[in-house]
């Protein structure tokens, strides 16, 4: 779908359906459209903006409501620039980040051999019933992703702060790509947890409709599926690639390699 920039302070933070436009038109002192894109307006764009994003809403531009802050980002510095709503995020097509950890029970041979998968609850506002990662979550206003990681540790699989502490830092891969709610932006930040054989996830928020402890070969073939984020997919395939988990000799692995390779904002955080 065509997009034109979307503007905050005279930077680029994302991009609106053409489409769109004429959604945004009455706005005016809210936002300006001109032959450049979308501007937001005012000293502060985060009040500016909180009035459209709730008229979307009504509109069923904006969808999964959450009644969440993320902060709207400098691609460049990361520093915030305006709060908006995190489901708005996806109409604006601004950045977003994400906290994903790949779970694993390591084998005899000091090698990891298993990975714990969530499927994620069938109400959940996006992506029922799908499977996804053993920890996942957005990272909120004023959040790190490493604090975002230990929150969601708790709600999505019952882990204490200190089952989590060695949770090892991956690369962070950028995902961009149009979805039904708009142009998903995101910044996936990755840590591997290892959890002893003997420990089971326990969901506690009511976001997890089950887990699943899944040889490596069965959750390579879930990832490359399509009952799987894709998110969690992306995560999950970064995690078997960096801990040797699919053939190494195989064109298809080689494939995957370069296209994780291109997708790779930074190669750790």
């Amino acid at each position: 779908m065509p997009r034109v920039p979307f503007f905050v302070r005279g930077v680029v933070v994302g991009s609106v359906a053409v489409a769109h436009l004429d959604a945004l038109r009455r706005f005016v002192d809210a936002v300006r459209i001109d032959g450049g894109g979308v501007h937001a307006l005012g000293d502060d764009p985060s009040e500016a903006l909180a009035p459209v994003n709730l008229a979307l809403r009504e509109a069923g531009l904006v969808r999964a409501w959450r009644n969440e802050l993320f902060a709207l980002p400098h691609p460049g510095t990361l520093q915030p620039l305006a709060r908006i709503e995190r489901a708005a995020a996806r109409f604006w097509g601004t950045l977003t980040l994400g906290a994903h950890a790949t779970g694993f029970v390591r084998g005899a041979d000091g090698h990891p051999s298993q990975l714990w998968i969530a499927q994620r609850s069938f109400s959940k506002a996006t992506d029922p019933g799908r499977f996804d990662n053993l920890i996942g979550g957005g990272v909120g206003l004023g959040q790190a992703p490493r604090e975002t990681l230990l929150r969601e540790a708790f709600e999505e699989a019952g882990l204490a702060p200190a089952e989590v502490a060695a949770a090892t830092p991956g690369p962070v891969i950028g995902l961009a790509r149009d979805i039904p709610e708009g142009y998903q932006q995101e910044w996936l930040y990755a840590f591997d947890i290892e959890l002893p054989a003997d420990r089971t996830p326990v969901n506690q928020d009511g976001e997890v409709a089950a887990f699943r402890r899944m040889d490596l070969a069965e959750a390579a073939a879930l990832a490359a599926g399509d009952t799987m984020t894709v998110d969690a997919a992306l995560v999950t395939l970064d995690f078997l690639l960096r801990h040797g988990g699919l053939p190494e000799a195989d064109a298809e692995t080689s494939r995957l390699r370069e296209a994780l390779a291109a997708l790779v904002v930074r190669s750790t955080h």
